[in-house]
């Protein structure tokens, strides 16, 4: 299922959900160890896992953007920033498992963004597979497919717009 994408106070939002059959924890676990998360997204690292502490991105230059956790509730919240942006992963337990739910705020819309709304659409997927013991084996080739949807959606939103 595509992100639905909205106009937002400042900028925009990407919206995303996932139903997982698996808990809080594991999700958790999924987006907050650098041993789990080295698996979904391999240049990201927790530095200092607390609000105002950082996740660092490797540039694969030698260099590290530092982005700061904005807001950090253990098994429910993970907030930080992300460039000029925000990104956002909010868990909610339910009866199989647990729904996720991850939000994007971009201050603006680039030539760029259909590759970055593509690129977390596979990063939701390659999570899902790894808690199911699945593996997603071309990640290029499912991100291709995504990001032909996204460019897609992207210009149905602007079209729309007033």
């Amino acid at each position: 299922m595509l992100a639905v994408i909205q106009k937002a106070e400042n900028g925009y939002t990407a919206r995303y959900e996932r139903r997982l059959k698996h808990s809080v924890e594991k999700v958790w676990a999924s987006l907050t160890e650098n041993e789990k998360l080295a698996k979904w997204f391999s240049e990201l690292r927790v530095d200092d896992l607390r609000e105002g502490g950082s996740i660092k991105f490797d540039m694969q230059d030698g260099t590290f953007e530092e982005m700061i956790i904005l807001e950090l509730k253990t098994n429910s919240v993970l907030e930080y920033t992300w460039g000029e942006d925000r990104v956002r992963f909010e868990l909610y337990p339910e009866p199989e498992g647990c729904r996720l739910v991850f939000i994007e705020f971009m201050t603006k819309l680039t030539d760029h963004t259909s590759k970055d709304l593509a690129g977390w659409h596979v990063c939701l997927d390659v999570i899902e597979a790894l808690l199911d013991g699945r593996t997603i084996e071309d990640r290029k080739e499912h991100w291709a497919v995504w990001h032909v949807k996204y460019v897609r959606a992207l210009e149905e939103f602007r079209s729309a717009q007033p």
